[in-house]
């Protein structure tokens, strides 16, 4: 569980228009890259780290190929590279299969949360999730892009943004899947963006100070 959540940030339905809030829409190119690469992440490893709790290494990369969500992405990058324009009514069907994914996901989140008891939150693994989200993540990229990259502030800041944000819900599902501890999961992620809230102000001045 802790390998597969502490590394996955809400970089879609969160970072996106958190994105658009802070640096205006023309932070939309660089923040969907940084989602997609991060999809690519979760249905690799999370899916590798989630099933090796109930499979054996050959069952689990095997789930990996099961998983639609990465095809669906590469055949999105193919489209894209190719400059394939998609038909306005099917953009719409798309468009609304993903607004409806989207509450389905909060709503299995929300299932497994009310399920949750605050006297027996996994406070001792999900703090320790939110360390490593919320403090040495960010801390590791900043000094890494500050010392080792030549990105141009605008997209520094952008990247540094995305490293910030609170854990992806698809983790839930993807615990619920492979029976991985499901309800800890809800409740690392609930701790995980009470955490970003409070950090938050912090955060846009570590970035406004640092990256200029």
């Amino acid at each position: 569980m802790y390998l597969a959540t502490a590394l996955i940030g809400n970089t879609g339905n969160l970072g996106i228009p958190l994105g658009i809030a802070l640096f205006g829409i023309e932070s939309v190119p660089y923040t969907s890259i940084i989602n997609i690469a991060n999809t690519l992440f979760i249905y690799i490893f999370s899916v590798y780290f989630f099933a090796r709790d109930q499979f054996s290494i050959k069952q689990a990369l095997i789930s990996i190929m099961k998983i639609p969500g990465i095809w669906f992405a590469i055949l999105a990058l193919l489209i894209n590279s190719q400059g394939i324009t998609i038909n306005k009514y099917i953009y719409n069907a798309l468009e609304m299969g993903g607004y409806t994914s989207m509450v389905i996901q909060l709503f299995i989140f929300g299932m497994y949360l009310s399920s949750v008891k605050i006297k027996v939150l996994p406070w001792y693994s999900s703090l320790h999730i939110s360390f490593v989200k919320h403090i040495l993540l960010p801390f590791i990229g900043l000094i890494f892009v500050i010392n080792f990259t030549n990105l141009n502030s605008y997209v520094a800041s952008i990247l540094i943004m995305e490293l910030m944000v609170p854990l992806a819900v698809n983790n839930v599902n993807l615990a619920a899947l492979y029976h991985c501890k499901p309800y800890d999961v809800a409740a690392s992620i609930l701790i995980s963006s009470v955490v970003f809230v409070s950090f938050l102000y912090f955060y846009i001045q570590i970035i406004e100070y640092f990256i200029k």
